[in-house]
Order: structure tokens, then sequence, then C-alpha cells
């Protein structure tokens, strides 16, 4: 008998799970949008990059796009189709092995563009090169994650913009969105029309970046549709997206265990998670995750604080209400922990990494593919 849920006896703590049915449903949203507009979609690795689960995505997408020269390389080796590659600034001892590995190359800036120029035009293949531009206008409400706010250091604003330096340019890339829905998308497009809509038609195609939210429930997917088709037919270029977050939303867990519980004015619970080494983003941007079966603090009968593994002072992941007390060797279940955890978490304090896991709830299989060890940490070092 198949189930939609995995039992939590078998999950190793802490371990990070993701449902492989759950991330087929995303892609086929996503999917859908290529259909209706002929546009080509991209996976950002830096949002998610569970390489065990690219036979499933690359059936539904173009390729991938990588922020760095081992992205560039695990994009090459292991997802195939197009590798598109943007880095804020090329190292020179490496930019050769990146050209090895694209198919599509961004620059940040003119002076990037000119340096790198003559490699891109001695390569043994054709590599298509694009400059990055700020349009100045963003939603993004968390300052740390707006790429267009002020003093911005990541692409060209109108100010600086040199079209007579575009002569091997194919296209433009601008990101200027963070989980949002497409209504940010066209008033982003409004901007960069208003700035450089008079150097579009000279390119072959945009990227629209990454920060669309498109398998989120409540995302207008026809709106995006409509706003893909017009510029398309506007301009003559091709359209790409490259959606990181998308792909992985809603789709995998964090499980972790009750090691402890101590009071101290409130009562805590310890778990062997952390949110600095294993959700850095509960810190960083900060949020609230969700609990399965949690509540507000006050919501249910028993409060509890929840701290992680670290000796860091702040690691703390939030205050929670349960309906039953804990009780320690308890497993909670952490929401919407597939994308910007395993990409960003660390070994902070020799606190070994999550376990990663599959588990397909359309046949009830699940699977670990990946524990780490001392080596693990000891290799990151010297």
């Amino acid at each position: 008998m198949h189930t939609n849920n995995f039992s939590l006896a078998e999950i190793p703590t802490p371990c990070y799970v993701v449902d492989k049915k759950k991330v087929e449903k995303n892609l086929r949203i996503i999917h859908s949008v290529k259909q209706q507009t002929g546009c080509k979609i991209l996976l950002a690795l830096k949002g998610f990059a569970m390489f065990s689960l690219f036979p499933l995505i690359n059936r539904y997408l173009d390729g991938a796009t990588a922020s760095s020269l081992d992205e560039a390389r695990l994009a090459r080796e292991e997802f195939g189709g197009e590798v598109h590659v943007y880095v804020p600034a090329y190292t020179p001892e490496t930019f050769h092995e990146i050209v090895d590995y694209a198919d599509h190359i961004v620059f940040n800036s003119f002076s990037q563009w000119a340096a790198y120029k003559p490699q891109i035009r001695n390569a043994a293949k054709s590599i298509s090169c694009g400059i990055r531009i700020n349009p100045q206008y963003s939603e993004v409400g968390v300052a740390i994650y707006n790429p267009c706010g002020r003093y911005s250091r990541l692409g060209v604003t109108i100010d600086q913009f040199n079209p007579d330096e575009l002569d091997g340019i194919d296209g433009l890339h601008f990101h200027a969105l963070c989980e949002q829905n497409s209504d940010a998308l066209e008033h982003t497009l409004q901007a960069v029309e208003e700035k450089f809509g008079s150097f579009i038609p000279s390119v072959q195609w945009i990227n629209f970046g990454g920060g669309h939210h498109i398998s989120r429930p409540d995302y207008d997917v026809q709106r995006l549709c409509t706003l893909i088709d017009r510029f398309q037919q506007k301009y003559g270029v091709a359209v790409y997206l490259e959606p990181g977050e998308a792909i992985a939303l809603n789709t995998g867990v964090l499980v972790s265990r009750v090691l402890d519980i101590i009071h101290n004015e409130v009562d805590i619970a310890m778990l062997d998670t952390s949110a600095a080494a294993h959700m850095p983003d509960v810190l960083e941007m900060p949020y609230r995750p969700r609990i399965r079966g949690a509540g507000q603090p006050g919501e249910f009968d028993h409060t509890y604080k929840l701290g992680g593994l670290t000796c860091l002072a702040g690691d703390v992941i939030g205050d929670y209400s349960f309906e039953q007390p804990l009780t320690i060797g308890e497993k909670l279940i952490f929401e919407d922990m597939a994308h910007y955890t395993m990409v960003k978490n660390n070994t902070f304090n020799g606190v070994r990494l999550p376990s990663i896991a599959i588990f397909d709830s359309k046949t009830g299989r699940f699977e670990v593919v990946r524990t780490f060890g001392y080596e693990d940490y000891r290799n990151r070092l010297s």
C-alpha cells in the first residue's frame, strides 16, 4: 500500500527529506510556462543543487545556471543541457575552466567583459555572452536579498551602460526578484524597458533572472506567460528564466530530534539540528520556519524555545507551542527545507551535516542517499 507520508521511525536525524513526487509536481507547473511561451527555463543551482534528482529535473528544464566554477562543473557533469554562468567577478586563474564548462557567460561589468573577451573569442567553442543590467527597481523587502538596492554591486546601471562596448554581446540579464509573484516582474519589466528598452532589439536573448515563485499556489502563472509572450513578440528576443527555489518549494523537510529539555525562565528544547549550521536563512533573513503540528507561542498549552546544537548563543530557531509536552527523543518536522539549506549549510563547531534522503510519496519508497562524517568536516580544513 502506498502512503503519502513517511515513517519517522526510519529516519536518521537530522535529515533533509525531499519528496520526489512533489518536486515533479512543481516541475510540471514550471514546464507549462515553457510549453505556453516557448521560453527557456534553467535550474538555478544556488537555490537547489540536489544532483541525485537531476535526472528527473532535466526532463523538464533546459539546463542549469551557475554562480561559480564548481557549480558550473556540477551543471556540466551532472545536469547536462545548457550551462549558463554568472559570477559578479571572475578569477583570472580559473576563467579558462569556466569557458570549458559554459555555453552562456554573463559579465557583471563592461570592464570584466573587456578583460575576458579575448579568451571568449579564442575559445574552441562558441559561447554566448551577456551583460547583467541593474534596472534600479526592486520590490524585495529584505535588504540582504535585494540585488537592486542602493549601492548594489550587481549589474550595470543605465548611467554606466556603454552601448559602444556591446560588440560580441548576445544578451542582457537582470535579477530583481526574491520569492515574488508575477506582478513584481511586471513592474520590474517596466523599469527595464524604460531604461534599457532601446538596446534590447540589438540582442538575441534576455534573462529575467530568478526569484519567480512559479510553483507557489497563489502564483499567477498566466500573467507570467502573458509578460513573456509580449516581451518576445515586441523585441524579437528569446526569454530565459532561472528559478531555483520554485523547483524545490514545499517539497522537503528537515527532521530533527529532541536531545534535552531544560528550563531558564522558559522551557527550552535542545535539538540535534542547528539554525546556524543547517538552516542559515533562519538567522540570516531572518524567518521562523514552520513545524508540523506546532503553533505560535501560547497557541497550544506547552510552549518551548527551540535551541540549536552549536555553542553560538543565538543559535535559536524560535518559540513554538505544542498540544502535548515535548519528550526527549521525540522527532520534529521542519517544513519547506529543501531550498537554500543543503546549498548553504556548514560545519560550524564540527557539527555534522544532516543526512539527505529521497521519499517518493507516489510509491512510498524512502532512501537515504547521503550521510556525512568526520572526513567531510576535516577535508574542509587543513
